[in-house]
């Protein structure tokens, strides 16, 4: 813990670098988020007992010194981090942006409870991104599960149907349920033959779910201008690569058929 604040029943919203992040769109979204409520750092997860550093290692950069008489080297380590701050209204919110960890993955999500349940903690909200047969030039599909089924179906989220191999978002997500808090999962459908990151469209549609579930009013015109750009760029890496076209037209041909 870096502080102690007295938050009045913030919600959490966490999401993970890696498998769970195609197109880094979740962390993405997380990132825009923060700077939309100017949040601060709240507290850590220090990535020593998670991970194996010969297969995620820690980087090493250079900065200012505080004399600002020259440089110095720092080594970074994929420490999870938690930051908080409060949207227009005043409702405060935590946020989480970590690296899905190697080992041990029970003890890390009784690291992120026992979080939630010293800042009382409301409801979770878990992001992720994945990649799909899908139409690039579609808008981006949010699908996933809540606790709270009703609100949830009340946005036209699908519900997700997937079993299968899961990553940290989804074993958190079952055991932040066993601990009795209300979780909402929300993920964004990216096109796998698209290989670009950050994918803003990604973000800006998993940060417009979660602004209408939240009920929070957020500028997103610069994200939106972000994703704009890119459609754009896309849309010239396309054209340009028959192939790719032709894939693009069996996609629409598949999409119209269903």
């Amino acid at each position: 813990m870096h502080v102690e604040p007295l938050l009045r029943t913030p919600a959490m919203i966490l999401a993970f670098a890696g498998w769970n992040d195609a197109g880094d769109a979740s962390t993405a979204a997380v990132r825009y988020l923060d700077e939309g409520i100017r949040s601060v750092p709240l507290a850590e997860i220090e990535c020593e007992d998670f991970f194996d550093f010969t297969v995620r290692r820690p980087d090493v950069i250079q900065r200012r010194n505080r004399e600002g008489s020259g440089l110095e080297r720092l080594i970074v380590w994929p420490d999870t981090e938690f930051r908080y701050g409060a949207v227009q209204d005043g409702r405060e919110i935590i946020t989480g942006i970590g690296i899905e960890p190697h080992l041990r993955w029970r003890s890390y999500c009784d690291a992120v409870i026992e979080l939630a349940r010293r800042q009382e903690v409301g409801r979770i909200y878990l992001l992720g991104a994945y990649q799909a047969d899908v139409v690039y030039s579609q808008p981006v599909q949010v699908t996933g599960f809540a606790t709270d089924v009703d609100s949830f179906d009340l946005l036209g989220v699908a519900s997700s149907d997937y079993q299968g191999p899961t990553g940290i978002v989804g074993v958190l997500a079952s055991r932040l349920e066993e601990a009795g808090f209300p979780v909402v999962s929300l993920w964004a459908g990216l096109p796998h033959y698209i290989n670009v990151s950050p994918n803003p469209r990604g973000a800006l549609a998993l940060v417009q779910r979660l602004a209408q579930l939240l009920a929070f009013p957020l500028d997103e015109e610069p994200l939106r201008k972000r994703a704009a750009e890119f459609e754009e760029r896309i849309n010239k890496l396309v054209t340009s690569d028959t192939e790719l076209t032709e894939y693009v037209r069996q996609l629409k041909r598949k999409e119209f058929a269903s």
